[in-house]
């Protein structure tokens, strides 16, 4: 299905879009806070910009992670597996608290650039949602229920 491998692809690359955008801002922030010579609460700067890094590659490196499944699945055609899927849930919940955030501290278009991928996370997993089994169909009608399963329909 080529909708299907077009939005893991597109979720992919604004994947590593975003990853990119938030390793820079962390290394602004970082290099901000390693350059001020006052403490916020008695804390240290340079901990704090340490932790600044730090949390920049991990976040980074989450959402490359997150890309690469979705290449991966966009390439193949086929659904990520379970631990995959789990990460691709994990991306999306963490882009829906980060939108209720965004859009009180940052404003509406933090918050439609990370619904955007919020979307495209969610779509992705949609459409490569295994679907029911299908039973092998033998020539004819499918065997009736036993008599016994039968409900009825109305009191």
């Amino acid at each position: 299905m080529v909708l299907r491998r077009l939005v893991a692809a597109l979720a992919a690359v604004v994947l590593v879009v975003e990853a990119a955008v938030l390793v820079l801002v962390h290394v602004v922030l970082g290099r901000t806070t390693a350059s001020q010579s006052m403490s916020i609460a008695g804390s240290d700067p340079d901990v704090m910009s340490k932790a600044t890094y730090a949390m920049g590659a991990g976040t980074g490196a989450f959402l490359l992670l997150c890309a690469v499944l979705l290449a991966v699945a966009a390439v193949r055609d086929r659904a990520p597996g379970r631990f995959g899927r789990i990460l691709l849930v994990v991306a999306a919940v963490t882009h829906g608290v980060l939108g209720m955030l965004a859009v009180a501290l940052v404003g509406w278009a933090a918050f439609a650039a990370l619904m955007l991928i919020l979307c495209l996370v969610v779509l992705a997993l949609v459409l490569y949602a295994p679907g029911p089994a299908r039973p092998e169909v033998a020539d004819g009608p499918p065997p009736a229920p036993p008599h016994g399963s039968l409900k009825p329909t109305s009191p």
